[in-house]
């Protein structure tokens, strides 16, 4: 099924905590219907002229594209980072009654 209005959000966070805190709230407040918390991902960057290495979590953050503000709002109120990676993928296509499902969730308040 071909899908518009779907998005997978990366986020990744200092630490599991922080973004099983943050996938709550997400899930918590209907801004997404699934946040997958994957663990110990190891990540390079530069930063302010530097090479950098963490080790943070990635969540994978299933949403509305037309929530897509709220998320970033909420997640820059919650994030410890100065400018947290927040970057929002299209799903292209998906399973009919799952992108339902994601519909559903993130309709009620």
């Amino acid at each position: 099924m071909a899908a518009t209005g779907y998005l997978v959000v990366l986020i990744t966070t200092a630490s599991y905590e922080e973004g099983r805190r943050i996938a709550d709230a997400l899930v918590g407040q209907r801004k997404a219907a699934c946040v997958n918390i994957i663990p110990k991902v190891n990540s390079l960057f530069r930063w302010k002229g530097k090479m950098e290495e963490a080790e943070e979590s990635l969540l994978l953050v299933k949403t509305r594209a037309e929530l897509f503000p709220e998320v970033v709002s909420l997640v820059r109120s919650m994030h410890s980072y100065e400018v947290p990676e927040i970057v929002a993928l299209p799903i292209v296509q998906g399973n009919p009654a799952y992108l339902a499902w994601v519909e559903e969730e993130t309709s009620r308040e």
